[in-house]
């Protein structure tokens, strides 16, 4: 490989930009996952997917932030740290994206039965398997400073590895680029199931117009979480362009454009899940907002209780009617 280019210096608005990408990230996956821990009948397998996704995604989400805000030029422990917990949470994100498509695809188009079993394998690989390549990486110190030519401002794979493109590849950029190609095949396989379910229906209406609504196999959120993969591969192309960049020795690697579109795509997976499943959906959004108006009426009448408790007068001498007790006694309720 060509010597390496020279650091990318990063603009205190570029990481500003990126350090607000991740706070909005930690906040939507927590908003995730507060939903299923407030709401248990919201407990479907596909949200519960959906979960683990969310723990990756927050876990990589607060190792980027710190990784952003230290804007490391040299290979320290804490470096190290930043760079173990980011390789591990960014590449069980690439598994757990690609374990919900594959749920999907068997549920939807083959229509096979899911139970434990399976999700004991999708824990197993998109725990294991990002865990496993992480302990050897730290192990043959090959995490480390990497001058933020395939990052921005963390660290990844350390600049001075012989072997650096291997682990680039091994400790993510494989997998990305194996979910480009697999992701776009299960999610076009689930389309054209739904489509030709559709249209089989369609033919049968006239003689249903007096039956119940149809009732489709699939619930709303199953389809909406068709959209991961989309929103995935637009999310993450750019940290893709860069290492391609990278590998060319291209010095438009460091482009201030380009730069923030990998900060963003890296740190905002949480946050448009969270758009996606939190926000425009309407049941999760209205019990969301139920919660939060009942929250604020309990602290409401708390505050009034206490205040009028704390105004009120003493009472008037029996003989003597104040103007208090020619008037209906308030409710405190």
């Amino acid at each position: 490989m060509p010597a390496p280019l020279p650091p990318t210096e990063l603009l205190g608005s570029e990481r500003a930009v990126v350090l607000v990408s991740c706070v909005l990230s930690c906040v939507g996956s927590s908003l995730l996952l507060c939903s299923q821990a407030l709401w248990p009948e919201l407990r479907t397998r596909p949200r519960q997917l959906l979960l683990y996704l969310s723990l990756a995604d927050l876990l990589s989400a607060l190792s980027y932030f710190y990784g952003v805000l230290q804007d490391f030029d040299r290979t320290s422990w804490d470096c190290v740290l930043q760079g173990a917990l980011s390789t591990f949470a960014n590449t069980s994100s690439f598994f757990w994206t690609m374990a919900i498509a594959l749920y999907l695809y068997l549920t939807i188009v083959r229509g096979s039965p899911t139970g434990t079993g399976l999700l004991c394998c999708f824990h197993a690989v998109s725990w294991g398997v990002p865990l496993g390549i992480t302990v050897a990486a730290v192990a043959l110190k090959k995490i480390g400073y990497d001058a933020s030519n395939v990052s921005v401002g963390w660290c990844w794979v350390n600049l001075d590895a012989e072997d650096r493109v291997l682990w680039m590849l091994l400790t993510g950029k494989v997998w990305e680029i194996l979910a480009y190609v697999t992701l776009p095949v299960l999610y076009i396989l689930i389309k054209k199931h739904i489509n030709r379910a559709h249209a089989a229906l369609s033919e049968y209406r006239p003689i249903l117009s007096g039956a119940p609504a149809f009732q489709p196999r699939t619930s709303i959120a199953d389809k909406k979480l068709i959209l991961i993969p989309v929103i995935f591969i637009f999310l993450r192309i750019w940290s893709t362009v860069r290492f391609i960049l990278t590998l060319c020795n291209s010095p438009a690697v460091q482009n201030s454009a380009l730069v923030v579109l990998h900060g963003i795509g890296n740190t905002f997976q949480g946050g448009a899940n969270c758009i996606m499943f939190v926000l425009c959906t309407r049941v999760v959004r209205a019990r969301l907002l139920s919660f939060i108006c009942c929250c604020k009426h309990d602290e409401g009448d708390w505050s009034w209780q206490r205040s009028n408790s704390s105004w009120q007068r003493p009472e008037p001498h029996k003989d003597v009617p104040g103007p208090e007790q020619t008037k209906p006694l308030l409710s405190s309720t």
